[in-house]
């Protein structure tokens, strides 16, 4: 049989059209993954002191963010990865600071994901301010409080990729500080709830 479908033309509106070499466009690439529920965590970190050699020089800031692309890689060794807008501030943090954090949020705590996922945001000691949190132990990073677990890991890996940055980190602590509730989801592009 005669294929009788027009030849696609290599004008540059048909290329934008087209999307990428692979043939796909960034909708329908976000539309596709949009389509995967995935869990919703809290990413944190805290800047090094501003002069490390000056125990009077004010100490560094907490950052947060938002992260749909936590997962865990590895039993043995315990290794976790989260993914990372390039040139994002939490990626420029962890390229010098080795130790973060992470909470998984529960259902209860969307407004946490929402605060922390707004774009031209207010400084992160702001975001900070009213979230019962507490210190981690090894990472000195903030620990969100009623977040059904919580890990403090160490990088062992960053991998540029796109433009993203694979974080693989080493759990180094794991604790599970609420049974309540159940998990905060994103699924199309909202934030959700199971149930």
């Amino acid at each position: 049989m005669l294929n009788t479908s027009p030849v696609p033309s290599s004008s540059p509106a048909t290329a934008t059209v087209l999307g990428h070499a692979e043939g796909v466009t960034d909708d329908e690439f976000r539309a596709a993954m949009s389509r995967l529920a995935a869990g919703v965590v809290l990413v944190t970190a805290q800047e090094p002191p501003l002069d490390p050699d000056d125990p009077t020089a004010p100490g560094g800031e907490d950052v947060g963010m938002t992260a749909t692309a936590f997962v865990s890689v590895s039993l043995d060794p315990p290794l976790a990865l989260v993914s990372l807008r390039e040139g994002s501030r939490m990626d420029d943090l962890l390229a010098e600071q080795p130790l973060w954090a992470v909470s998984v949020l529960a259902e209860s705590q969307r407004h946490i994901a929402g605060r922390f996922a707004m774009k031209g945001r207010i400084s992160d000691r702001l975001l900070f301010e009213d979230i019962p949190c507490v210190r981690g132990e090894v990472s000195g990073a903030p620990l969100v409080g009623g977040a059904l677990a919580t890990l403090e890991l160490r990088t062992e890996q960053r991998v540029p990729t796109g433009d993203h940055t694979l974080v693989i980190g080493r759990v180094l602590t794991a604790r599970l500080p609420s049974a309540e509730g159940g998990p905060l989801t994103y699924f199309r592009g909202r934030y959700r709830h199971l149930g």
